[in-house]
């Protein structure tokens, strides 16, 4: 990298600065703050940045990032610009279950390791107007934030200016100028790419894209400092709004606030529509759409006659190693996390690599997920405990009993992301159903119309089972000619008429 970004004296971040982030946060700064970032921060593009063991909430902030060329002790608003020698793109990645910790500085929930990608390019400012660039953020390709600098509430000459009345700005710092609205939450492996460009001058240079790619961490913070707490207020405001924070657990990608039940798609109208409806008529409704491999194979309820229907969270085991045993599986491990942190209405999906031979879900676990209103627990790998689990209201889908305790075919891994369960993919809020055939996995952007679609043919296939017990041959019947069509169409047009009045 160019410009003493490599190694800056000083990277010095602005709290609020664009009208769409201001109104968006319902607070008006009268003046700029300012938060200081270590060094160590600094990351280039095509990196990594670790999501922590125990945290949701890591948010992005596109901004543009300016590079001082000229060393600035007081001077004014009007010659700050001509200190700056480049402008580049930045991410000032933050922790928002770690904001409480250090009451606005900002040392911990901004501060971690890879917080900070910078680059690919600098752009020399020679000939560019503070008021000519423009900041752009995509997460996984979708565009979320696109604002310019002529909108900043202050000036990037302001803030050199500003800053240069109490600290010598020295060539090689640098100066994150804010970002717009449209900063939100990201979850691992989500890709986030950040472009500051200037559109209307000569060449329109470009930094090119920033590229983050977004991990899960495994190490969990120790009791001996602050750890991560994540409340109503701190989820909506990482989010953006209550509106994006909901639309984020519809997606199954963010936790409900608290006390907050949610169906996501699963709205009442789509579970009456399902309701009696056998999975294998499901199962042919999402045939006819190309997804054939979506069943979770191999596994079998606890209960005779249970259902279960939810959205799904999931949980990730990985092979046995003594070593990852030894540093995952103690403490609040995956698995624990997952059942203590199951919403009412989920589904807790396990993936335990389709191995009978493990005690993947136990009787506390089972309970515990009870007592939090999960919808079930579907797991590819057997569980221990078995009879009092079966003791127990909830449903529980597995390949049967197992004794054996965890550590002897598994590592717990990780929670809340796509995994492959009893062979079919299953990602967090996809929407699991399951009865005596089995159990299978619906897309959520699917679900309205095979509900729609499965519980009609449920349906017709109970009208032609009435006509097969009175004596009427299959042939021509099922599936339906021509006049059993016309037949059942006038039943469906009396049946429905009567509903009416009715």
């Amino acid at each position: 990298m160019t410009y003493g970004i490599d190694s800056p004296g000083k990277i010095i971040a602005v709290h609020l600065n664009y009208p769409s982030r201001i109104a968006q946060r319902g607070r008006t700064p009268a003046f700029p703050s300012y938060f200081f970032k270590p060094a160590s921060s600094l990351a280039g593009t095509g990196g990594t940045i670790e999501r922590p063991a125990g945290t949701e909430l890591l948010a992005f902030e596109g901004e543009i990032a300016l590079v001082i060329g000229k060393e600035a002790r007081w001077v004014s608003p009007e010659d700050g610009w001509k200190h700056v020698e480049a402008v580049t793109a930045a991410n000032d990645f933050g922790l928002y279950d770690l904001r409480a910790a250090d009451k606005g500085s900002n040392v911990r929930n901004k501060g971690g390791d890879g917080f900070t990608p910078v680059g690919p390019a600098a752009i020399p400012t020679d000939g560019i107007d503070q008021d000519a660039w423009r900041v752009r953020t995509w997460v996984n390709g979708e565009l979320v934030q696109d604002d310019t600098s002529d909108t900043l509430k202050f000036s990037f000459g302001q803030l050199v200016a500003d800053l240069s009345q109490h600290m010598t700005l020295e060539p090689g710092d640098v100066i994150l100028t804010g970002t717009p609205a449209g900063s939100s939450v990201v979850l691992p492996g989500d890709v986030v790419e950040v472009e500051v460009d200037a559109p209307n001058a000569p060449g329109a240079p470009s930094t090119g894209r920033l590229v983050t790619t977004v991990t899960q961490g495994t190490h969990e913070f120790g009791a001996f400092g602050n750890t991560p707490q994540a409340d109503d207020l701190q989820r909506v405001e990482a989010w953006g709004s209550e509106a994006e924070h909901a639309a984020a657990v519809a997606a199954g990608r963010a936790t409900p606030l608290e006390g907050e039940v949610t169906t996501g798609p699963l709205t009442d109208e789509i579970r009456a529509l399902l309701d009696g409806v056998a999975v294998a008529t499901v199962s042919a409704a999402l045939r006819k759409r190309g997804y054939v491999d979506i069943f979770i194979d191999g596994v079998h309820p606890n209960h005779e006659g249970d259902r279960i229907l939810g959205t799904a969270k999931t949980l990730r085991f990985i092979p046995f190693r003594p070593d990852l045993f030894k540093e995952h599986a103690g403490g609040f491990n995956a698995q624990k996390r997952a059942f203590d942190t199951v919403n009412a209405g989920e589904v807790l999906v396990v993936d335990a690599r389709g191995i009978p031979s493990t005690g993947t879900v136990g009787d506390v676990l089972a309970l515990r997920a009870q007592v939090r209103g999960a919808a079930g627990i579907v797991t590819d790998g057997g569980v221990r405990d078995f009879a009092a689990v079966q003791e127990f209201d909830i449903p529980v889908f597995s390949q049967g009993a197992h004794p054996s305790v965890l550590g002897r075919r598994h590592v717990p891994w990780e929670v809340d992301v796509t995994i492959a369960c009893g062979g079919a993919a299953v990602q967090p809020g996809d929407i699991i159903m399951g009865d005596r055939d089995g159990v299978l996995v619906i897309p959520p952007f699917l679900l309205a119309e095979v509900a729609a679609e499965a519980a009609a043919q449920e349906r017709a296939d109970a009208w032609v089972a009435d006509r097969v017990a009175e004596g009427n041959a299959v042939d021509g019947l099922f599936p339906m000619n021509a006049e059993w069509r016309a037949k059942y169409d006038a039943y469906l047009a009396a049946d429905d008429a009567a509903g009416t009045q009715a």
